[in-house]
């Protein structure tokens, strides 16, 4: 169910030319542990102003937008929101440009699924934003994806958490990561 829609979304993404990575639970189970997920995060490289494009792919792919207005929700939240009619996956689309984003995009797996490449954030962009997170279920994530991937790039991480703790005026996401890197035991 879940592989052949991202088969789906990944072929249309690619015709259409919009630059994405799969994030989320779907990335984890990738790279981590399995585990129950319900849904598909797709960070897109485009900001909202790309929002009929997406639309339309949306509407192409048998994906409902669960706004009653998509373009505003979308507008303020940088998020639309969707469900697959048929198997009632959830699907968001994430709209984002940022530096790190245009990046992390960069920087994603191309994984063979069926005959489809789909782009999966690397591993160390899966812990970036699962720190930004901060649930329970993220740090959780973050350390079945250090057991079960190292060794991970721990200098891009930390630049990238230093830079979203300052531009977020946030928690120290830098010593978050220490703090679960120090947790995990080493030449597992």
């Amino acid at each position: 169910m879940f592989e052949e829609l991202l088969i789906r979304l990944a072929e249309s993404l690619h015709r259409r030319g919009l630059p994405y990575m799969i994030i989320g639970g779907q990335a984890v189970l990738l790279y981590g542990e399995p585990r129950l997920t319900r849904d598909i995060d797709i960070t897109l490289g485009v900001d909202v102003d790309r929002f009929e494009e997406v639309a339309s792919l949306t509407h192409e792919l048998g994906l409902v937008p669960l706004p009653p207005d998509p373009l505003k929700f979308s507008r303020e939240t940088m998020v639309l929101p969707t469900q697959e009619k048929t198997t009632g996956i959830r699907v968001d689309f994430i709209f984002s440009y940022s530096s790190y984003e245009s990046q992390a995009i960069q920087r994603a797996r191309q994984i063979l699924m069926g005959q489809q490449k789909v782009s999966f954030a690397s591993p160390e962009d899966v812990v970036v934003h699962k720190i930004i997170a901060g649930r329970p279920r993220d740090l959780e994530d973050i350390r079945t994806i250090l057991l079960k991937y190292p060794p991970m790039d721990s200098r891009y991480i930390r630049q990238w958490l230093r830079e979203l703790s300052s531009a977020l005026d946030g928690e120290d996401f830098e010593k978050i990561y220490s703090e679960l890197e120090e947790e995990v035991p080493k030449g597992v």
